[in-house]
């Protein structure tokens, strides 16, 4: 320890609560932050023409903004693929039964991006206004400065040249499109790095206590299990005055939603639709919370014109082609990209006799949430590519309509032999929906099924159900 500390630690003890090596490490760590602002005259910032259009001025702020976070932004640094324009926001379940569930409907409104059955569409979603005056009002923040952010040690030269070449974007503009300021929690590090700023010195005790190893179950108690926001946080603790710098760093960054694509463009054309469980909870001291992304969706009028930034990738599910039959499980919103599977198959069928497809659906109840009701219904009845004669099915399990709870595995235990016949002519399984227990309850359950149609021992339908993943015929796509 240097002498200038030890003197400090001489004078006053009590600055030191774990002892006097304590501040050492921990001032030369946050001396420096691992960012660094630049700001800017705005009279000497390019902007772009007068005859630029809004999109074109939302895709180059978006650009900008992200491709300067310090943090992994997916698509960090990329333009959207396109924007889209909500043009319906319906209720698939039944007001008052606990659970919303949206499907949404989008058009494409600036370039055309050509998407298949199975793909992921992120959208990056807008945070509440309100929330970001207060963000800049509490932290002394100009919302108008006009800032770059780069990284305070650069690796050569060439790091160096394009830091500089770099457009400066706003500091409000930079919070918006990649800071989550009000709707993610801090990580445990957030509150070390406060204590230091803290001016009130009760403020930085508890503070320190809550970086500690002995504050960190009260440390999950006030900010992972009440979800605190960085805004919620920073109110808490009125004396912190963090450098925006640290800000940068340590606020949670705006992360892009993914979500699964509902529909087939063969059938609707410059439309991507999506099937979106809106998420909301109350916590143990009974705050309101809502899923960032869902409850804005969620929010939207489509009679208003709001740009809706989008990028499109592959997911889990590729897109099967006509002649492979199908066995689906797809409880709740994993029946999402199932829709746009039967969607793309029924107008395959019109020209070319598809292979039929078994459909195992679940839900609690049959009037509260059995989502694409009708949808489904209409193609398991007269031929229809769901319907038994032709070899397919589609089986619901209402888990809640009866005493003894009913999932998607009891109903493919009790169609056993449809499977493994539609499995020995080649069939494909696709799963997809929530990621907690049911695709191991599924998988467990095709263990069964093959074991005893097959009349093999339990491990060689383990082996045969490996082998099918490996030649591609076996797929999952899962969500928290």
């Amino acid at each position: 320890m240097s002498l200038l500390w030890s003197m400090l630690y001489q004078i006053n003890p009590k600055f030191f609560p774990k002892g006097p090596d304590f501040m050492v490490p921990d001032m030369k760590l946050i001396d420096q932050p691992k960012v660094k602002i630049t700001y800017h005259d705005a009279a000497n910032v390019f902007t772009l023409p007068s005859i630029a259009s809004d999109i074109e001025c939302m895709e180059k702020q978006i650009e900008t903004a992200r491709s300067m976070h310090p943090g992994k932004l997916s698509h960090a640094g990329k333009r959207p693929d396109c924007f889209l324009k909500m043009i319906k926001n319906q209720f698939l379940t039944r007001a008052g039964c606990g659970k919303d569930v949206r499907h949404f409907e989008f058009e494409q409104v600036s370039s055309l991006v050509e998407y298949e059955v199975g793909d992921v569409v992120e959208v990056l979603p807008s945070q509440n206004s309100e929330a970001i005056d207060c963000f800049m009002q509490r932290c002394g923040l100009n919302p108008d400065a006009m800032i770059t952010v780069q990284p305070r040690e650069v690796e050569n030269d060439l790091d160096t040249q394009i830091i500089s070449l770099k457009v400066p974007v706003k500091l409000k503009t930079f919070v918006e499109l990649t800071m989550d300021v009000a709707s993610a929690s801090p990580r445990r590090y957030f509150f070390e790095v406060m204590s230091f700023f803290a001016g009130a010195q009760h403020e930085k005790e508890r503070l320190q206590y809550f970086a500690s190893p002995e504050g960190r179950d009260d440390l999950y108690q006030y900010n992972q299990k009440e979800r605190r926001t960085v805004l919620e946080v920073l109110e808490d603790f009125p004396s912190v005055q963090m450098p925006f710098e640290w800000l940068v760093q340590l606020v949670p960054p705006l992360k892009q939603r993914a979500f699964s694509i509902s529909s087939s463009q063969l059938v609707h054309p410059n439309q991507v639709h999506l099937t979106v469980n809106v998420v909301s909870w109350t916590t143990p001291f009974k705050r309101k919370r809502a899923g960032l992304c869902s409850m804005w969706l969620a929010g939207l009028d489509p009679k208003q014109t709001v740009y809706i930034p989008a990028w499109f990738h592959k997911g889990s599910l590729p897109s099967p082609p006509p002649s492979l039959p199908l066995i689906l499980v797809g409880p709740g919103t994993g029946c999402a990209p199932f829709r746009g599977f039967l969607e793309q198959r029924a107008i395959q069928d019109a020209s070319e006799s598809a292979a039929p497809v078994i459909f195992f659906f679940g839900c609690r109840n049959e009037e509260n949430d059995f989502l694409y009701c009708d949808f489904w219904l209409s193609h398991s009845e007269n031929g229809g590519l769901l319907s038994e004669g032709r070899g397919g099915g589609f089986y619901v399990a209402f888990s809640r309509d009866q005493p003894q709870k009913m999932y998607v595995q009891h109903k493919m235990q009790e169609n056993s032999q449809r499977i493994w016949d539609l499995l020995l002519k080649g069939a494909a399984i696709y799963v997809a929906g929530s990621s907690t227990k049911m695709p191991a309850d599924v998988l467990s359950t095709l263990e069964d099924i093959v074991s005893k149609e097959a009349g093999v021992p339990k491990d060689s339908a383990v082996r045969w159900l490996r082998a099918l993943e490996k030649a591609g015929k076996y797929h999952v796509e899962a969500w928290s």
